[in-house]
């Protein structure tokens, strides 16, 4: 875990370094200022080196201190949650096209509510998995006009 947490810095101010590149070769503008269009790619390339650093060395600060919490999240039933909830996302992925938007919305969030909430509440889990389905598509089809399968 401890990798992760600096490898991301790491990771951010390569990605920060290799953008500043990429906007130094941009091409000069034809008319009017020529070096207009770099400014802003390479303001937000500085901007985000800038903030990897930081970020990196806070993270270098913390390797010293025990982090609990890191601990509790990969304890008990949370990475069981995790896992599961991403299988049921890629079945509704899956469903989505065939069954289309409100049954494929309504068996995800039912699911997911049961496997939160647990069976006993299962009138609660199913009411709200349908009127939130039901409300998610009359926005989208009807307010708003998007067509959806």
């Amino acid at each position: 875990m401890k990798a992760f947490k600096i490898g991301m810095p790491i990771f951010l101010i390569l990605l920060s370094v290799f953008f500043l590149v990429g906007s130094l070769r941009l091409p000069k503008a034809n008319l009017g200022n020529p070096y207009g269009p770099l400014y802003f790619p390479i303001g937000v390339s500085l901007l985000l080196l800038i903030f990897s650093i930081i970020y990196f060395i806070q993270e270098l600060r913390k390797l010293t201190e025990d982090n609990e919490a890191i601990k509790e999240l990969f304890s008990g039933r949370t990475p069981k949650l995790i896992g599961i909830t991403i299988l049921f996302a890629i079945g509704y992925s899956l469903l989505f096209e065939r069954a289309g938007f409100l049954l494929s919305s309504i068996l995800f969030l039912g699911a997911l509510l049961f496997l939160i909430n647990g069976p006993k509440k299962w009138i609660t889990n199913l009411i709200v998995a349908v009127i939130f389905s039901f409300i998610s598509w009359y926005a989208f089809s009807e307010m708003l006009g998007v067509s959806l399968p």
